[in-house]
């Protein structure tokens, strides 16, 4: 059954972006239309069917509100996205309630706004899809049990288990402005990567990075759970340090039961990771062939040991008799004249 987008902008330009990124979902289901104003936008709707609405909130004289209001009560159901200019944080709550599924400010993150099209038509996510969760044991603990327990536990708004491929693998509730969860998931999944190289340049034996945001929409503490996945919440109540103090406590006891959870599923774990045991290096070469097909493709016959250590020392000699720069004089000559730093 095909599904009608509908983009509705007073600027040539975003329409016409807009409309070449969901082309490139290639997903025959898809018709899209187009209107430049509000106007254009009932004829659309009065002869076409149209499951999906892309709105500029700003059009002018106020058109895109009541276009907005108009489309809502006409249609409870449909699935709309907003674009603003605006990154006031109020305008944006006013959107949401108004009954936009997605906000997106200019320029529009093209991954986010594909994700939340998908998501809004029912379709299959292809740009930022969930990982399968593995098959679990009879008697093992379930991930999405812990999650939405860990949740419980400190009234966090939600907790993901994200993979290193930047996959959400299990969660239990929602981050507060999902449109932005593709943005938001691979740039944790870019920190979470980054936290696990510092931790192996400082060999720890037991991995513990964790990343805290706060002060936004939305607290947020990322932490790795071992080298293939993360620990993510979001809370608003974050607050004091004596709240976070005991999420992460808490976080970091759950992260144990997940790895041994994880482990138990077949799930796969980077190796080698940190206080494991890594494969012994390669012994080194007797000769380094390559050099020499270098000195050979140059004319030049190779070098024999006897030889380079006939030239340090020579080197070594020459440097001890004084410097070999024509026309310098040495640092004990320089002394005499009264010309180094050490004296007046």
């Amino acid at each position: 059954m095909a599904r009608g987008i509908l983009l509705v902008d007073d600027q040539a330009d975003v329409r016409g972006l807009l409309h070449s990124a969901l082309d490139s979902l290639k997903n025959p289901e898809i018709e899209i239309y187009e209107a430049a104003s509000a106007a254009e936008a009932a004829g659309q709707f009065a002869r076409r069917s149209i499951d999906l609405l892309v709105l500029d909130y700003q059009l002018p004289e106020k058109a895109g509100i009541e276009l907005l209001h108009r489309t809502r009560a006409a249609q409870p159901n449909i699935h709309i996205i907003l674009i603003t200019d605006t990154a006031d944080r109020q305008r944006r709550e006013e959107m949401r309630n108004a009954g936009a599924a997605a906000v997106f400010e200019k320029p529009i993150p093209l991954g986010d706004f594909l994700d939340a099209a998908e998501r809004g038509l029912g379709l299959i996510r292809t740009i930022f899809p969930t990982e399968a969760e593995p098959a679990a044991d009879a008697g093992s603990l379930r991930v999405s049990d812990l999650l939405a327990n860990l949740r419980q536990d400190v009234q966090a708004d939600a907790v993901l288990l994200i993979s290193d491929r930047g996959l959400v693998v299990a969660r239990a509730g929602d981050l507060r402005d999902s449109s932005m969860e593709v943005s938001l998931i691979s740039a944790l999944t870019a920190i979470f990567s980054a936290s696990l190289k510092v931790s192996r340049s400082m060999r720890q034996e037991t991995l513990n990075p964790f990343t805290i945001f706060t002060g936004g929409d939305q607290d947020l503490v990322l932490m790795a759970v071992n080298a293939s996945y993360a620990i993510l919440l979001a809370s608003s109540r974050l607050s004091s340090r004596e709240s976070l103090w005991g999420v992460l406590q808490a976080m970091q006891a759950v992260r144990n039961e997940l790895d041994k959870s994880l482990r138990s599923m077949g799930a796969a774990i980077k190796r080698p990771g940190l206080g494991q045991k890594k494969s012994p290096a390669p012994e080194p070469a007797d000769e380094a062939p390559e050099i020499d097909a270098l000195l050979k493709a140059g004319g030049v016959k190779s070098v024999q040991p006897e030889e380079l250590d006939r030239f340090w020392e020579q080197a070594a000699a020459a440097s001890s008799n004084g410097t070999t720069i024509p026309g310098a004089i040495s640092y004990e000559e320089a002394r005499k004249m009264g010309l180094t730093p050490d004296q007046e």
